[in-house]
């Protein structure tokens, strides 16, 4: 066939590729091969066959085309390409075999390195050559292409989304079918998880429910206990006792006090010459002292009236503070109470492994400018400590997940502490504790925007970045390591604590707070630590996902993680790029993970309360299989197919009984139509006397029309 004569002719010009010999004799190598097995072949060559490769990818100067006169020496390589295009009858599989009358195309490329005067050598001699090896095909079977006769019929010009690359056809087969049996074992993976998931949500919900936090009660609330502990004023007016955490308030002439906790809001405002000072306290039957004692009543308003403004103003403003205060601490109070009791850290007595000039998330409480600290790894638990002498202890056994992230295309170089029990940082419990330090500046001057990227100033200032990234990484890194070897692994292996790195190549943009962030899995999370609030979503706590707004051609979906735990709220991620659609499946089968497709939004508090509240009867209802979008469309085809092509009896008689009625009213209204016809036939008008008849009622009543109207003003 016409792909051997090629062969033959390229592998003529390679071995006419010798040292003495000129550019132009190559050339004609190869057209002679052509010439003697088929003339018309030969005027389809090109200009050239090849060109010299070395310091250039394509050296003009040394071409081997037919006029060339250049003379080859030892040690010269060259690219020998031999095509022809405009070529009929494609070739079968076995090169005999004709698929049709449509044209096509033959390159066969070698890279050539020539040794001297006898002898050269096909550097990618190894690669083969063969028709079936080669070849690939598009729109030979049965595909109609239009086109002019110039253009390659039948060469369908597929091209990739987004790409102007042609795609072969015989490639995108061999990966269509890879696709579809990766997708089978997917679906038969997650089809065996549905029931694993279903049991798991079953047993979950059958355990008891874990107690409730107490909290401060306003019925305990005392502000006095004896008459004589009551703060003696020597004039009947406002007072606000900061120590017992009460206000005094003057009613009909005694001073009465209640506690701040009772205080709904305070304002101040003036009418004529007064000030009134209103005080709202709460009320209601939802408000706890209702509940305990429904049958009292409560006072719901006061307002007291004064000549002085900053009277009024100070003593509004005295109450508000007072109630945020003692608000602040009753939560912290009510938070600490909550904490399980961490044990004391017990210093390190050989040499501490300490990681320098980081900051802290969250940070300590204060004013003031924030400092730089360092932690230390001692026995039992790291300690963070700062030149201010604050210090916050962090236990290896309240350790739930450590992370470690390097600083690649990030600003920060981070460690980050993923925690079992709550801590008190400040004033705030965090279940999460990052330690990390800035690889580059986050802002840089207007004039650096303005610089050229040939300015040895800002040459030498991207070098400086790069050594102090690869520092703090070095540091980091070398940090970790010791950590993990020579502490965890040798005290604490019953832990099983280990540094995860995410995987920087799975990650996906997505909104898992309030900004678009890039979130990335890890060996057992989900984790987002570039920004806070972080986002850390340990996958064994995790029942399912839940995809929703997939599809409608949509660019976003949202990702919605159901917790084992059904009295939390369900996580988010929303706003997920659509082009990591696939990734994100990928991965979630390879951790055998569930998840489900929608195209909806879903009101999940709805859903877990009907949960909750009967489990069994939500498991023997099918479970979870409500959220398969194509087990539920298969069944509303079946229904469509009975309702379409099953009719039962009663359908069919109360058709016959409604079709009977409506002949019946068609006969009625056939009468009424011809009755109708009979009196149009005798007193109907034609449009030109109903327009007549229409503008003659329209002057007699004093309408005019609008074109009427231009003429009266012109008269």
């Amino acid at each position: 066939g016409e792909d051997g004569v090629v062969a033959e002719a390229h592998a003529a010009a390679v071995k006419a590729l010798v040292a003495g010999c000129k550019a132009g004799d190559v050339y004609a190598a190869a057209e002679k091969v052509l010439m003697e097995k088929d003339g018309a072949i030969a005027e389809k060559m090109g200009k050239s066959i090849g060109w010299a490769i070395g310091l250039e990818l394509a050296d003009s100067t040394m071409s081997l085309s037919k006029q060339s006169e250049r003379v080859l020496k030892a040690g010269m390589t060259f690219n020998v390409v031999l095509s022809l295009n405009g070529l009929q009858d494609v070739p079968g599989p076995d090169g005999d075999e004709k698929l049709g009358d449509k044209k096509y195309a033959i390159l066969i490329s070698d890279t050539v390195l020539v040794k001297d005067e006898s002898t050269s050598e096909a550097l990618t001699g190894q690669v083969k050559k063969d028709w079936n090896d080669i070849a690939y095909l598009e729109g030979i079977e049965g595909d109609e292409v239009e086109g002019d006769d110039d253009s390659v019929d039948g060469m369908d010009e597929e091209r990739t989304a987004g790409t102007g690359v042609r795609k072969s056809a015989r490639t995108e087969h061999v990966d269509f079918k890879e696709r579809e049996e990766e997708r089978r074992r997917q679906a038969e993976g997650q089809a065996a998880l549905l029931e694993k998931v279903n049991q798991a949500t079953l047993s979950i919900l059958d355990k008891s429910s874990g107690g409730q936090i107490k909290e401060r009660k306003v019925t305990d609330v005392v502000s006095y206990k004896t008459v004589s502990d009551v703060r003696q004023v020597h004039h009947l007016s406002i007072h606000v006792d900061t120590k017992s955490e009460s206000i005094l308030l003057p009613i009909y002439g005694v001073m009465v006090p209640f506690h701040v906790l009772t205080v709904k809001n305070a304002s101040a405002t003036q009418e004529n010459e007064h000030y009134f000072i209103r005080i709202n306290f709460n009320f209601g039957p939802q408000w706890q002292p209702g509940t305990v004692f429904p049958k009292k009543c409560f006072v719901k308003e006061l307002s007291f009236r004064t000549a002085n403004s900053n009277h009024a103003t100070s003593i509004v403003r005295d109450i508000k503070t007072l109630r945020s205060v003692v608000m602040s601490r009753d939560k912290e109070k009510a938070e600490r109470a909550t904490l399980v009791k961490q044990e004391k850290l017990i210093p390190g007595k050989q040499r501490v492994v300490v990681l320098k000039d980081i900051w802290m998330r969250p940070a300590f409480a204060g004013k003031g400018r924030k400092m730089t600290g360092q932690l230390e790894a001692h026995t039992n638990g790291f300690r963070y400590k700062t030149p201010k002498g604050e210090e916050l202890d962090v236990m290896y056994r309240n350790i739930k997940h450590a992370f470690f992230q390097p600083a690649d295309n990030d600003m920060i170089t981070l460690v980050h502490f993923h925690l079992i029990n709550p801590i008190m940082v400040g004033k705030k419990k965090t279940h999460d504790v990052q330690f990390y330090s800035q690889v580059m500046d986050a802002i840089q001057t207007l004039d650096a925007g303005r610089r050229s990227m040939y300015d040895p100033d800002e040459i030498e200032e991207e070098q400086r970045e790069r050594e102090r990234r690869n520092q703090i990484n070095k540091d980091f890194s070398q940090f970790v390591k010791r950590v993990q070897q020579d502490i965890w692994e040798r005290d604490f292996g019953d832990l099983n604590l280990e540094f995860e790195i995410p995987f920087r190549e799975l990650g996906f943009y997505g909104v898992p707070h309030r900004s678009t962030a890039f979130v990335m899995p890890t060996v057992n999370c989900l984790v987002e630590l570039s920004e806070m609030p972080f986002t850390v979503i340990p996958l064994s706590e995790v029942n399912l996902v839940n995809l929703e707004r997939v599809g409608f051609n949509l660019r976003n979906f949202d990702m919605i993680f159901v917790w084992k735990d059904f009295n939390k709220d369900v996580a988010r991620i929303d706003s997920v790029q659509s082009h990591s659609l696939e990734t994100i499946k990928d991965w979630m089968s390879s951790i055998e993970m569930k998840f489900f497709e929608s195209k909806v939004n879903l009101n999940w508090k709805t859903i877990l309360k009907t949960i909750k509240d009967d489990p069994e009867g939500f498991v023997d209802g099918g479970g979870w299989n409500f959220l398969d979008a194509d087990a539920e469309d298969s069944e509303e085809d079946g229904e469509e197919d009975v309702s379409e092509f099953e009719i039962s009896e009663e359908a069919e008689a109360e058709s016959s009984d409604y079709s009977d009625s409506d002949e019946s009213l068609e006969e009625e209204d056939s009468d009424e139509d011809f009755a109708a016809s009979d009196d149009d036939d005798e007193e109907g008008m034609d449009w030109d006397e109903m327009e007549q008849e229409a503008r003659r009622e329209d002057r007699e009543r004093g309408y005019g029309t609008d074109e009427e109207a231009p003429r009266k003003k012109r008269r």
